[in-house]
């Protein structure tokens, strides 16, 4: 069933679905035809996600891809969106340790794009990054748990925070980006406990993915909920649909009826 609502979604209208307990719908998305589908049906929020880098090209982390790819696929997106909200991911390398490369390149995001906000990964390690983007009037989702772009630092996609040293940070990190003034936050792969207490302690919305439902809102990877993806099932992963069969047996279906002449027949030429 087509869900639909015509109100453009902005951060604040984010904030107001969390303060009446309206739970908030994000999937990725990389391109116009899929972001077009997305927004016809009524998600919240459109993430162009850094794993653009592993579903769409094709590489074992988020790290490679660069702010070029994510501006290249950042404005696909908005191109094919009318009311969500688009938010683009900043990849790897282009807001750690400085923050007038950060400032730089959300600049560029906002403006070569069309997108409504940017996303970071990280706490009190960024903290300049998030100050310098938000100064100039960029919107800033956080993300916190289990942060991709660090797999080299931890060695591993397990799940972050079950100690209480751990628990205690990502609880300091929300605080402080919520002071800060960032308007959403991600919390990945961690305990649906601690994901709880953080969605009590923070006003920005916190929108989960492996957290637990008692959060403001879920988010999954598209080419995964939907099938495309067969190899990556982890437990809070949620299918959908096996899109990766049903095309397979679309193309097989389609060879045999070039290669026995079937296609194209008498009313599908001119």
């Amino acid at each position: 069933m087509e869900f639909k609502q015509l109100k453009k979604i902005t951060t604040h209208v984010l904030w107001e679905m969390k303060l009446r307990g309206e739970k908030i719908t994000m999937l990725t998305a990389y391109d116009y035809t899929m972001a077009k589908i997305l927004d016809k049906a009524g998600i919240d929020v459109i993430l162009v996600g850094d794993s653009a880098s592993n579903v769409m090209a094709g590489y074992d982390t988020t790290i490679p891809i660069t702010l070029d790819a994510m501006i290249y696929h950042g404005a696909a997106v908005v191109r094919g969106t009318k009311r969500a909200l688009v938010v683009v991911d900043m990849p790897f390398g282009t807001y750690q340790g400085n923050s007038l490369e950060a400032l730089h390149s959300a600049i560029r995001i906002m403006k070569e794009t069309g997108a409504s906000a940017v996303k970071l990964e990280g706490g009190e390690e960024i903290k300049e990054s998030v100050q310098r983007i938000l100064s100039a009037g960029i919107p800033v989702m956080a993300h916190l748990g289990l942060t991709p772009q660090s797999i080299h630092k931890f060695g591993t996609y397990s799940v972050r925070a079950k100690d209480e040293k751990e628990a205690e940070k990502l609880i300091s990190d929300a605080m402080l980006l919520d002071e800060l003034g960032c308007f959403a936050l991600v919390l990945e792969k961690v305990p649906a406990t601690l994901a709880e207490k953080v969605t009590k302690m923070v006003r920005m919305p916190v929108i989960g993915i492996g957290a637990g439902n008692k959060v403001d809102g879920q988010v999954l990877v598209l080419h995964d909920m939907l099938g495309l993806t067969t190899e990556f099932s982890p437990r809070f992963l949620r299918r959908y649909h096996n899109l990766a069969e049903e095309i397979t047996k679309s193309v097989i279906k389609y060879i045999n009826d070039v290669k026995t002449g079937n296609f194209p027949n008498e009313n599908e030429q001119y």
